[in-house]
């Protein structure tokens, strides 16, 4: 079984990182609250070198982030795509990027609901537990616009249905009872200056790694 899928399909070999997060640069990502998150995105419609760009910046930035997904408009841009770097439960390793994502609604008899820990780079340093189904499949385009599925169970099917929420305009606190919301809020206000602290220190130690791989940097 290959350890490794990109944009649904298995590869022999992998770099640790994403090679879209060495030509990008980080952006701030937006926070539970600020109304870009909490509206439905636009669907893409042109493809080209600004799709691309914004692409690349969003896996420098998840990477920035430790986040295993992130949603355009998680760095302020009303566009329904997401970029994933997310294990399974069976730890193999999905990486990829979703433009215009449509979750497949599962059957009734055949769903199973995993109720487990959450969170979200929007809402930082709150972890809450979140009934998911245990696979998902989401149908949508790559950055040429070429037809695209993606399949994911366990943790992985939980980092599609969480992102594609986000394109919706939805964030997992909208999942959660008042009572719970408030938890999570709490645990936000609380964490959130450790976690944007350690955010700065990684974007600085990503920038120095990045700088060394990029071919300028290479002895000749």
């Amino acid at each position: 079984m290959p350890r490794v899928f990109v944009q649904g399909s298995p590869a022999d070999h992998y770099p640790r990182y994403a090679p879209e997060s060495g030509r990008g640069a980080v952006r701030r990502i937006t926070e539970v609250g600020e109304e870009v998150l909490h509206k439905p995105c636009r669907d893409v419609t042109e493809f080209g070198p600004d799709l691309a760009a914004l692409i690349d910046d969003m896996f420098l930035t998840m990477y920035v982030a430790e986040g295993a997904g992130l949603a355009a408009n998680q760095v302020g841009v009303d566009l329904r795509l997401f970029v994933y770097d997310c294990p399974d439960d069976d730890g193999i390793r999905h990486v990829g990027h979703i433009i215009n994502p449509v979750l497949e609604s599962a059957s009734v008899a055949g769903r199973r609901l995993i109720d487990e820990g959450e969170g979200c780079l929007s809402v930082p340093g709150a972890v809450m537990a979140v009934p998911r189904p245990d696979r998902a499949v989401v149908r949508g385009q790559d950055k040429d616009g070429n037809p695209l599925v993606v399949e994911g169970t366990g943790y992985f099917a939980r980092c599609l249905a969480h992102e594609t929420d986000h394109t919706h305009g939805y964030i997992y606190l909208d999942r959660l009872s008042k009572r719970e919301k408030k938890d999570a809020l709490r645990q936000m206000a609380d964490r959130r200056e450790d976690v944007l602290a350690r955010r700065a220190a990684r974007a600085g130690e990503l920038s120095r790694s990045q700088e060394r791989l990029r071919p300028s940097a290479r002895p000749c």
